[in-house]
């Protein structure tokens, strides 16, 4: 797993400002063509529970940002929440995930770690276990997941 900031990427410097102004955080955003159109997907978090209606204000929101980015194109915009089990991307991701359950595969023992995540910064991440504290720096780590599993 690496940790790359997203701060430079110009779609997600342009929509993150709108979903943090609904109260919500973007994690990740990506764009695909396809035969002439242009499909956003955009996955948003908050505390508690992302639902409908969450999504659906996000993507009013977001949809004339949206349109001027990519003008005259066909447009399809997706907002969706992270997930029961959404595999994490980027170590940039963990920040929004704090006091979440994360399972880690590991490259150093081949095997899953899993616990609370207590804090995570741009080299490692510190999970609360069954047997205590976990500290595992990004470059051992070679999938993350959410894991509803974990919390209490």
């Amino acid at each position: 797993m690496r940790f790359t900031p997203r701060e430079g990427d110009p779609l997600f410097d342009l929509i993150k400002p709108v979903v943090q102004g609904l109260g919500m955080a973007l994690v990740d955003v990506s764009v695909s063509r396809h035969k002439g159109s242009v499909q956003v997907r955009t996955v948003i978090y908050k505390a508690g529970t992302v639902g409908v209606d969450d999504c659906s204000q996000v993507h009013r929101a977001l949809l004339p940002r949206l349109e001027l980015a990519f003008p005259g194109q066909d447009l399809a915009v997706e907002v969706s929440s992270p997930g029961i089990e959404r595999v994490i991307k980027d170590g940039s991701e963990l920040v929004h995930y704090i006091g979440r359950g994360i399972k880690c595969f590991r490259r150093d023992i081949s095997d899953w770690s899993a616990g609370l995540l207590k804090a995570a910064d741009e080299t490692h991440l510190v999970l609360q276990g069954k047997d205590g504290m976990i500290e595992l720096v990004y470059e051992d780590i070679a999938k993350a997941k959410l894991d509803y599993s974990q919390e209490v």
